[in-house]
């Protein structure tokens, strides 16, 4: 069997303003994004039905366990990254 993992991801409005502009879901963006940056694969949570405004993704946890602390510390390298990119810098 696999183990998947759902995490919630909070995104800021630029980055949705940015996906709506390249004619992609906000979610499907942020995965996009990740898997070019990283080769980290996951699927938007919009596949699964996910409540509007509300955003998902899951992941299939295949690696061994030896390898998980660098692939995670990849993801959230990647995370805090996209975040800093996209955050409204006039709320700060």
């Amino acid at each position: 069997g696999a183990m998947y993992s759902f995490p919630q991801i909070r995104l800021p409005q630029r980055a949705m303003d940015v996906a709506k502009s390249a004619g992609k879901a906000p979610d499907v963006y942020y995965c996009l994004k990740l898997l070019e940056a990283t080769g980290i694969s996951t699927v938007p949570g919009s596949g699964f039905g996910q409540k509007e405004g509300v955003f998902h993704l899951r992941t299939t946890i295949l690696p061994a366990e030896e390898d998980m602390p660098a692939i995670m510390s990849s993801f959230k390298k990647f995370n805090d990254s996209f975040m800093e990119q996209y955050q409204d810098h006039s709320r700060l």
